[in-house]
């Protein structure tokens, strides 16, 4: 028997959901939340950062493929798993994600980068306030979702709509704004016992060893 578009509907997005949940297999990035890449490890700490960037990139993918998902079959279990996803990924790896750069990218550029990448830097500064923010209104409907108990729950709202296109709209500009540029202009400065110590850091804040 051919499969239906609801079947079909249904494996697309849990394939979507076990590929951004997925657990990294590389012995340096196991257990890490936000790090994907098992060839990367906290010696390149801006590989690590890129890495969290892709992750971020199938997140918010998985993302709009559950919005379509709802606006069709409601929120079944399918969904509500690959809300959980999503809030699981945006409420423990980000935070970390951008701790990184506060603490390691941003202070450096606007001590030495030129007037240009300082600029940008603050823009990247408070992008992250921003972001904190559409996240806090982003992830309102996606917990309603996974607290649905009725298949047939309405989809998200107009409002919510609006709140999470916001949410991946601004991610995705800040991505291409620090792989752009940020990161190229921060590796530059970095001397290598600097890096290293980037990385040390990173992973003592993960607990990895």
């Amino acid at each position: 028997m051919a499969p239906t578009s609801r079947s079909t509907a249904r494996a697309s997005l849990c394939v979507w959901a076990e590929t951004v949940s997925a657990t990294p297999s590389g012995p340096t990035a196991r257990h890490l939340p936000g790090f994907s890449a098992p060839a990367v490890g906290f010696e390149q700490p801006f590989a690590m950062l890129e890495a969290c960037h892709e992750r971020v990139q199938r997140t918010l993918a998985l993302l709009a493929r559950l919005r379509a998902h709802v606006r069709q079959h409601g929120a079944d279990e399918d969904a509500r798993q690959a809300a959980r996803d999503v809030l699981r990924y945006f409420d423990i790896a980000a935070p970390l994600h951008h701790e990184d750069e506060e603490l390691h990218v941003f202070p450096l550029l606007l001590a030495q980068a030129s007037s240009d990448v300082q600029t940008l830097v603050q823009q990247l500064q408070q992008d992250h306030l921003a972001m904190t923010a559409d996240w806090a209104a982003a992830r309102v409907p996606l917990l309603a979702l996974v607290d649905a108990t009725d298949a047939a729950a309405a989809p998200f709202t107009p409002g919510d709509d609006a709140a999470l296109d916001r949410f991946a709209q601004r991610y995705a500009d800040h991505i291409a704004a620090e792989e752009g540029t940020a990161y190229p202009a921060a590796l530059a400065l970095l001397a290598p016992a600097t890096l290293a110590a980037m990385g040390q850091e990173m992973a003592s804040r993960r607990g990895a060893r």
